[in-house]
């Protein structure tokens, strides 16, 4: 079973950035792919960006171009980097790990408030 914890939300000024962090631990060694979802009051869950096991990457429309998905995989670490961030970007991030037999893992999950 894998944990996930998030970090790094908090508030932010229109244009600012943040960067999240996803550290997991338990059976870490193998996954299938790792991301970011979000989820805005009164809205649906939906992916942000996504990093495969082969290191490759998918992102949103909406943040394409201003969020980066990275990984370290010494540190079994996933990480956000949220540039220019919009007040439409306020939403509670939640970490995402599918392992090999595509069992889901969610981290408690953390709040971004983007202020004007």
């Amino acid at each position: 079973q894998v944990q996930l914890v998030e970090s790094g939300g908090g508030l932010v000024q229109a244009g600012g950035s943040l960067r999240l962090s996803c550290a997991a631990s338990g059976s870490t060694k193998n996954f299938f792919s790792m991301g970011w979802h979000r989820q805005a009051p009164g809205k649906q869950r939906e992916s942000v960006a996504t990093i495969s096991s082969l290191g490759r990457t998918n992102y949103a429309d909406s943040v394409k171009g201003r969020f980066t998905i990275s990984r370290d995989n010494a540190k079994s670490t996933v990480y956000l980097q949220m540039n220019s961030l919009q007040l439409e970007d306020t939403a509670v991030y939640y970490c995402k790990h599918v392992d090999p037999w595509l069992v889901t893992s969610w981290g408690q999950g953390t709040q971004v408030t983007v202020s004007s």
